[in-house]
């Protein structure tokens, strides 16, 4: 039997301990029109997902939890039951699609069938239309569904595997020099692979040190976190990927710094709009991270260990919150939070089931006060997809949100753009747009500042300016 992992299990009873939560993660692409007609929509669609056995299969799940659920084959399978059909409202703008997607992401998926649902979207304006993909977090992490929409589209791109950035594991030996009759050769690999060994222990067990010892901790109080209502908000915002590289290039930073940093400036005008002062623990974010490798792009499941960074909240200078993100993810990163999540993941698939899964049933009915949001990036393809002979215009991530974490953020790059999905509860969030335009806001303010940095680094060295006279003095 095909048994579920111990993580891929943990959604399943996250989301049985909270009826006003979905476990769902999605992933909404905009085509430019003319749709399709929907009987060869459903053709197309079960043609390019036969291959993947896990949309042909349902869970059994044992009671008790005295087994871990087995993944089966649905022999009554009918694709119409997954493929879907819906308009948007007049006049078919984004706040139309964004209230349709918030809708249709709320609603559980149905246990008794293959846990996916895609629906078409139709009514959208200037002729677009949109595939919005829902599939159950048991099954698939970020990584895998984006890469399910790759499967959907006419060519498939090959960039994901570019991109991912496993957590490494020992450091290769080629053999280059080594005699098997020289016992200096095998005495020095041997002292070489237990240092190795002994670092990463070391590493990890620090990590597993960290990761606990913060979700323990509780963050600042705040109205980000606390109940979770069964409605949701769910807004999505671009940045050309140009500007965010462009403040890569003059401070030294990566994507997801320049991401996480924007994030960072609009949670704290959120928190100052709700009159609350930011402060150093105001905002502990769970980032998972991808130890996903590029072979392993066609797995379904979950992939992911994670970091737990306090975004830098209490900075008011765009540059500052930058510098102080990139400095706590690299603290992060070297203290062995990723190895040691992995570590603690990797364990628990050695523990019996029973135990592990009435643990984790007790530990999502308290309630978590660490963490107060999450912020996920997922790399995208570099080039435009087309499905059915349609261009994508745009890919927008989703995230679900559960254990009084009340506003999520997945983030993806698309070809020229990267986006930013927020999904919030209805009640708690009611400035979801205002999170969003923060975060384009902050973004563009750092492409300014690069700009302007560079202008000031090009004028020091043109002949005649003041800065080159004073070099050369």
């Amino acid at each position: 039997m095909d048994h579920l992992s111990t993580l891929d299990a943990t959604f399943l009873q996250v989301e049985d301990a909270d009826p006003h939560i979905s476990l769902a993660v999605g992933a909404l692409a905009v085509l430019d029109g003319p749709a399709p007609e929907f009987t060869d929509f459903i053709a197309g669609l079960g043609a390019r997902l036969a291959e993947v056995p896990r949309f042909h299969q349902v869970l059994r799940t044992h009671p008790l939890n005295l087994g871990a659920p087995e993944w089966v084959d649905d022999l009554a399978f009918d694709v119409r039951h997954h493929a879907r059909r819906a308009a948007v409202v007049h006049p078919g703008d984004d706040t139309a699609l964004f209230q349709l997607t918030a809708d249709l992401m709320e609603r559980r998926l149905d246990r008794d069938h293959p846990l996916w649902e895609c629906w078409m979207i139709e009514g959208l304006q200037n002729g677009q239309w949109a595939i919005l993909i829902k599939i159950h977090h048991c099954i698939a992490d970020g990584i895998a569904t984006a890469q399910l929409l790759n499967r959907l589209a006419d060519d498939r791109s090959d960039t994901f595997a570019r991109k991912l950035h496993p957590v490494p594991a020992l450091p290769d030996d080629d053999g280059a020099g080594f005699s098997v009759f020289d016992p200096r050769d095998w005495i020095s690999r041997l002292w070489r692979t237990s240092l190795a060994v002994t670092d990463a222990a070391v590493r990890a067990g620090e990590g597993i040190l960290e990761v606990g010892s913060a979700l323990m901790r509780p963050a600042q109080p705040t109205e980000l976190s606390g109940h979770i209502t069964g409605m949701r908000r769910y807004v999505a915002v671009s940045v050309p990927l140009r500007e965010v590289r462009k403040v890569c290039k003059a401070y030294g930073v990566t994507v997801n710094d320049v991401a996480l940093g924007a994030i960072t400036a609009s949670y704290r005008a959120a928190l100052l709009r709700r009159r609350e002062r930011p402060q150093s623990r105001s905002l502990r974010t769970l980032v998972p991270v991808s130890v996903r490798s590029g072979s392993a792009l066609d797995q379904f499941g979950n992939n992911v260990s994670l970091l737990l960074p306090y975004l830098p909240v209490e900075e008011s200078d765009p540059l500052e919150q930058l510098r102080t993100v990139q400095r706590r993810l690299t603290a992060a990163k070297r203290s062995g939070q990723r190895q040691g999540g992995s570590l603690v993941v990797a364990a628990t698939n050695l523990l019996p089931f029973p135990m592990t899964a009435w643990a984790i049933q007790a530990m999502a009915r308290l309630p978590q006060r660490a963490v107060v949001t999450v912020a996920t990036n997922v790399p995208g393809p570099a080039k435009r997809l087309k499905v059915m002979g349609r261009s994508v215009v745009r890919v927008l991530p989703i995230v679900p949100i559960a254990l009084r974490v009340r506003t999520g953020i997945a983030i993806v790059s698309y070809a020229d753009d990267l986006t930013f999905g927020i999904t919030a509860d209805y009640d708690a969030a009611s400035d979801a747009n205002e999170l969003g335009n923060g975060i384009v806001d902050a973004v563009h303010q750092l492409a300014a500042s690069a700009t302007a940095l560079r202008s000031l680094r090009d004028g020091a060295h043109l002949p005649g300016s003041r800065s080159a006279r004073s070099a050369r003095s």
